[in-house]
């Protein structure tokens, strides 16, 4: 008790935030405090039925009604999670502002697909951006130029918390560090109290819509999908996360599994040391969370006023400036557990598109992909449905460097692994088919000519490049 009145003192006299976000912040850090950590008892887990977590294919066929349809999406708001900077790309704004394909922003692509259902259907399904404090001014500017658009733009802030001093709990910004670095956003399992303290939540009810489709901003693969929509409002379900089938790729992913009787998250985090091999393998957890989210918005408001929704705590340690701090952190996906006929829904893995490195963006950006109306699909060409795996050393992690090593994207919708190390430059118009790797020698620049056919090769010099 004596770290949680000494958190007190200290937040009472910082003005940067409201009391809704001082006494969210209290309220993270005392159930931290009290180690109500939930252990996991691993004989309790069981493996979700069908009618827990659905298979997409037999979700019901959608009336041919136009109107229905039109029903149905006015009951829809879509909510992206925009508070991540593309820090880890070597960008210094908001991520979703990357160009991904022909100069199109993730931004510009989500817009114009939520503009031609409009359109289409003649609805108005609004697009709602939950910033954080590092991308708000940013996104404000990149709004402005959808101003004309048939659709209307709402932002609002997730919370603003203070990182805590490890040392002695002492709020950072309380300890000469005013700036940005005092504070940190708590994870997007901040959207329930922030929806509803930023008023957005009141205006939706207002406006009668009954649900938000939730999603990372990088996702490529999250577009609305109305046989979801129209499966949730008919069994009343008031929260979805939508799961796909495990790849190797993917084996650290929070699965979907039914524990005493209630659906829920399982983090890789909860696992105890002696299951996490268990917990990796593709056999028993077949499915993991892609962080599309359906909930329903009355639901939210229940659940929020009544101060219900208690995630699994998430202890973030980082050091800024020479300075351990910690950061507690909520995460969506857990939150299934407080709603009532939660549901999972397993779908299909085009619907799982995030880019997270350039690696992903040299495979969205490249043939394997099309883009139309906003939307973009894997290309029917490629017959081997996993995509090649990619591995771009450190010369191409930032987007700037990777795009001008680059002078266009090769094809690879015949590649089955592609591995890059040193200073390498690609032509024109390549075609790379199979497993390729190309390896520069150290303090030499390996340049790969125009039109160039690689198919199984190992390259390390121009002497590879001709035989």
């Amino acid at each position: 008790m004596e770290k949680l009145d000494h958190i007190k003192s200290h937040l009472a006299t910082l003005s940067q935030i409201g009391e809704n976000e001082k006494n969210g912040f209290i309220n993270l850090v005392s159930r931290y405090l009290s180690g109500e950590a939930q252990q996991i008892e691993w004989s309790k887990i069981q493996t979700p039925t069908d009618e827990v977590v659905v298979p997409y294919d037999t979700l019901a066929p959608l009336s041919d009604d136009p109107a229905e349809t039109k029903k149905l999406l006015d009951k829809l708001v879509v909510l992206k999670l925009n508070g991540g900077l593309g820090t880890t790309m070597g960008c210094t704004g908001p991520k979703s502002v990357i160009e991904v394909r022909n100069g199109f922003t993730f931004l510009d692509l989500i817009v114009q697909q939520i503009e031609n259902l409009n359109k289409k259907y003649g609805c108005n399904v609004p697009l709602v951006l939950m910033n954080s404090f590092n991308t708000h001014d940013d996104t404000l500017k990149i709004v402005e130029k959808y101003a004309n658009s048939n659709i209307q733009i709402h932002t609002f802030n997730q919370s603003q918390y203070p990182r805590l001093v490890a040392e002695d709990f002492t709020p950072f910004p309380c300890k000469g560090q005013p700036g940005k670095d005092g504070w940190y956003p708590p994870g997007h399992g901040d959207v329930f109290p922030a929806l509803m303290n930023s008023g957005k939540l009141a205006t939706f009810l207002s406006q009668d819509k009954e649900y938000a489709f939730v999603a990372n901003s990088d996702n490529l693969g999250a577009i609305v999908d109305l046989k979801i929509l129209n499966h949730l409002v008919k069994n009343k379900n008031e929260y979805c996360m939508e799961v796909t089938p495990k790849t190797l790729a993917d084996v650290k992913g929070g699965t979907l599994i039914s524990y005493e009787g209630k659906v829920q998250l399982l983090e890789i985090a909860q696992v105890p040391d002696a299951h996490v091999n268990e917990f990796k393998s593709i056999e028993k957890f077949k499915i993991f969370n892609t962080n599309n989210l359906w909930l329903n918005l009355n639901a939210v408001k229940r659940l929020v006023e009544a101060d219900a929704l208690k995630m699994e705590i998430i202890p973030n340690p980082k050091e800024v400036e020479g300075t351990k701090v910690l950061q507690l952190e909520t995460a969506a996906g857990a939150a299934i557990r407080f709603f009532d006929h939660a549901i999972g829904i397993n779908v299909p893995r085009s619907r799982f598109l995030p880019v997270k490195a350039t690696s992903d963006l040299l495979l969205v950006q490249s043939d394997l992909y099309t883009l139309v109306d906003g939307f973009v699909s894997r290309n029917s060409a490629r017959a081997n449905p996993e995509n090649p795996s990619i591995e771009l050393g450190p010369e191409f992690k930032k987007v700037s460097n990777f795009l001008s090593r680059f002078k266009t994207i090769p094809s690879i919708i015949n590649l089955d692994s592609l591995t890059v190390t040193g200073d390498v430059w690609f032509g024109a118009g390549m075609v790379l088919k199979g497993k390729v790797k190309i390896a520069a020698k150290p303090g030499e620049k390996l340049e790969i000519p125009d039109g160039i056919v690689i198919e199984n090769k190992e390259i390390n010099g121009p002497g590879d490049l001709s035989s």
